[in-house]
């Protein structure tokens, strides 16, 4: 398995700058829940092993390593809510939890790392969009373990709230269980409506 390492960092520090953040998300794809990310600065003397993509990882690696995050990092965490999702669209929901994530970072950071091709709007701090940055980038592989632990935490809450769908598996993704429930059970206040497989259901005639 290739892992991400500290080359984009390493040459950003060169140029000066030393408070890098890397920042991802997570949770665009579900038919419920919000959409999450996480901004990460890194501390160069105690980076954990075995970074890397969320989706590589299984869930008790990525709660280790989550877990070493939060004690030898600067962590912070963004969300968008299930209705901005529905007001601004999901891409732009996304980037604006990347904007709350990097705005909860204090101090701030002085140069983003960011997952994907865009720069989120309104972020004024100098950065740098990486495509596939979570297999490329140590620190954004830790802003996606950060967010995916997150989000999944905070899907497992939400299923018991309203068992059924299998959230505490599936986090809200498509599966067959989920669409199934989805169909019997009804939508719930925490489902996407404008996505496909919801709104069908509920405007079916």
């Amino acid at each position: 398995m290739e892992y991400p390492d500290f080359e984009l960092e390493k040459h950003l520090a060169g140029r000066g700058f030393l408070r890098i953040a890397g920042v991802d998300e997570v949770g665009r794809g579900p038919l419920a829940g919000p959409v999450v990310a996480a901004a990460v600065i890194l501390n160069v003397d105690a980076i954990p092993e075995g970074l890397n993509d969320s989706k590589k990882l299984t869930g008790k690696r990525r709660t280790l390593l989550n877990d070493l995050l939060r004690q030898a990092a600067e962590v912070a965490v963004g969300e968008a809510t299930v209705e901005e999702i529905e007001q601004f669209n999901i891409l732009r929901a996304s980037h604006l939890a990347m904007r709350r994530a990097v705005e909860a970072l204090d101090p701030a950071p002085d140069f983003l790392l960011i997952d994907g091709n865009m720069i989120p709007q309104g972020i004024a701090i100098p950065a740098q969009p990486v495509v596939k940055g979570d297999t490329r980038s140590v620190s954004i592989s830790a802003a996606s373990i950060v967010a995916k632990t997150w989000r999944d935490r905070l899907m497992v809450d939400l299923a018991q709230q309203h068992p059924g769908y299998g959230w505490e598996r599936n986090a809200g993704y498509p599966t067959a269980e989920h669409r199934a429930a989805l169909q019997h059970l009804g939508p719930t206040p925490h489902h996407r409506r404008s996505f496909g497989p919801v709104h069908k259901i509920l405007y079916q005639e």
